[in-house]
């Protein structure tokens, strides 16, 4: 490829996000225009330091451990946490790497409360996908084995997932947000296992706030609204 094709296909698919990004960092310090994400970081390098102690492991799991063995109320009152609980066998500088780069990109863009909303509704459709993929079985299609029930379900992965696709399909990177779909499928097929499939699940529950924001978008030029492409949210 051409390097002037090249840079024309990069402008293409990344130029609006850099010019959202940019214009949203302008004039301030790149420290208070992420707050929210560097409490994030900040958050999950606590917990990841309490979880290790002798003292801290089980306070960590009563308040942010999510099974799907577990009531659903309760799922669902430990579901804010589990999102900056690290996994305890990965690495957690991944975890924070990843909370950095993608809810920072995310909080620029979108602002910090809808990049929340986008990131529970992620690791939403996650674990509740878990209790419907046990309650059909491991011989369905979509289905999990009944085990996985009792498997820690914590961790940015599915919300950092679902994040990456929102903002591809917001400013045009489809490339890139497909990419991102397609390496989800590869992992479910190499690696079958329930924190693939949350993350098909959580790509799955982005699709269709995207199908949303595309609907309100389309009612809003009906009516006279803007009609233009894909402009900086702020919060």
């Amino acid at each position: 490829m051409r390097a002037d094709t090249l840079g024309r296909w990069i402008r293409a698919e990344w130029g609006a996000l850099y010019l959202a990004v940019r214009g949203a960092s302008a004039g301030r310090r790149w420290w208070a225009a992420v707050p929210m994400t560097l409490g994030a970081v900040c958050l999950t390098g606590l917990v990841q330091i309490v979880q290790n102690q002798s003292w801290g492991y089980r306070p960590v799991q009563d308040l942010g451990a999510v099974r799907a063995e577990d009531p659903l109320w309760l799922a669902l009152a430990r579901t804010p946490l589990s999102l900056f609980v690290p996994a305890l066998d990965l690495p957690v500088w991944g975890a924070l790497a990843q909370i950095l780069v993608v809810f920072g990109i995310a909080e620029l863009c979108l602002g910090w409360w809808r990049t929340l909303v986008i990131a529970y509704v992620a690791t939403l459709g996650g674990t509740l996908y878990a209790r419907v993929g046990i309650a059909l079985g491991p011989d369905h299609p979509i289905g999990l084995p009944a085990s996985d029930a009792r498997v820690v379900d914590t961790g940015p992965s599915a919300a950092v997932v679902g994040l990456a696709v929102f903002l591809g399909w917001r400013y045009g990177a489809y490339v890139t947000a497909a990419v991102v779909i397609v390496a989800m499928v590869v992992e479910v097929a190499l690696k079958d296992n329930l924190a693939g499939k949350e993350h098909l699940a959580a790509v799955a529950a982005v699709l269709v706030l995207c199908a949303v924001s595309a609907v309100r978008q389309r009612r809003s030029r009906a009516r006279g609204g803007s009609t233009s492409g894909a402009p900086p949210i702020q919060s």
